[in-house]
């Protein structure tokens, strides 16, 4: 039973997607720590280790294709580099890539990650996202797109266990087979105007199922031409990179007007 609430309506050859996002969602993305939510906001994306926003709808981060900092992980679980040490991201060099090449490698680390799923249900979020989905492209060709989609589609089924939407983060290359194969409801999408890849995501899932973010230190033109493109998701936000904390001097949050 894979997404009854995903309906797919065909209008003057676009696509509207009908999924468990709030209609009219306006998201703030909080990975860098929780705050109270700025006015207006209904969507809320928090990690795991914190607490979801009473009354709005909460999307639990969950790192699904690489180790969280400081997180103590079997080694045997972590793909390889050509040296034998497990292999970093390069530019986060404390999370390392799990080894999802098998399906006894994929079932193994799947078990590991029902203990954060669990966190995110008991907690009290209402979806959940997985973070880097393109791992696979760091990996030295040792994984490839037909092994993030295997593992993808483990991780949806264990969020909808739970009762837990899951929502496709970044990856414009899957095109529908996120969808389709994975069985993604929704998308997280991380400079999808800079690198003129939002149309990827709304063209599958609809412009009010798709959550943007853009980041203040490198946008394409400005972020009033971010809200013009025609292409947006219905829900786009201007964050500062490391997503600090109201009162921090480097905070940044706007909304398209």
């Amino acid at each position: 039973m894979m997404r009854e609430a995903l309906v797919l309506i065909l209008t003057a050859g676009a696509v509207r997607a009908e999924g468990p996002l709030p209609a009219g969602a306006l998201a703030d993305y909080q990975l860098g720590g929780a705050y109270p939510p700025p006015p207006g906001v209904t969507v809320v994306v928090r990690d795991a280790t914190d607490q979801p926003a009473p009354g709005l709808y909460n999307i639990c981060y969950v790192n699904g294709f690489q180790t969280q900092p400081g997180q103590d992980w079997p080694v045997d679980l972590l793909l390889r580099g050509p040296d034998g040490a497990p292999l970093a991201d390069p530019g986060w060099p404390d999370e390392y890539l799990l080894d999802i090449g098998s399906d006894a490698a994929r079932a193994a680390n799947l078990q590991r990650l029902r203990i954060q799923l669990q966190l995110c249900a008991d907690t009290g979020f209402d979806a959940v996202e997985f973070d880097n989905l393109d791992s696979y492209s760091r990996s030295g060709g040792a994984l490839d797109l037909s092994d993030t989609l295997a593992f993808a589609r483990l991780l949806v089924e264990a969020a909808d266990e739970l009762g837990l939407p899951a929502g496709q983060k970044n990856t414009a290359e899957l095109g529908r087979r996120g969808r389709d194969e994975a069985g993604f409801a929704f998308a997280v999408t991380e400079e999808c105007h800079r690198w003129d890849e939002c149309a990827a995501f709304t063209e599958v899932y609809g412009r009010e199922q798709v959550i943007a973010i853009e980041y203040a230190d490198d946008v394409r033109g400005s972020f009033a031409a971010a809200c013009a493109d025609p292409d947006r998701p219905g829900s786009l936000i201007l964050r500062d990179r490391m997503l600090t904390l109201v009162g921090d001097p480097d905070h940044v949050f706007q909304v398209c007007p």
